[in-house]
């Protein structure tokens, strides 16, 4: 008998909690909340972009660097193997 109404006790309080959150989950302070927190992850996520685009950049300028590079090595041997 004691388990039984434990069992109902129990029942009772965890239906009772879940309306109580269901109701605290849905309310406009609630909503607002959310709405800020999507705000915030919004800019996190323009600022992660922005990063990632920044990189890109200097990455892709490295790469012009080292070609050049590359190109002006491959110019001066041919001058030198020209001259000899």
């Amino acid at each position: 008998m004691q388990t039984k109404t434990k069992n109902c006790l129990f029942t009772g309080l965890g239906f009772l909690i879940g309306t109580i959150g269901l109701k605290a989950a849905t309310s406009q302070t609630a909503k607002k909340g959310y709405v800020h927190a999507m705000a915030q992850g919004m800019k996190a996520k323009a600022e992660y972009n922005n990063i990632v685009e920044q990189a890109k950049a200097e990455f892709d300028d490295m790469k012009a660097e080292a070609e050049f590079i590359a190109v002006s090595d491959k110019d001066v041997e041919k001058a030198e193997k020209a001259a000899k």
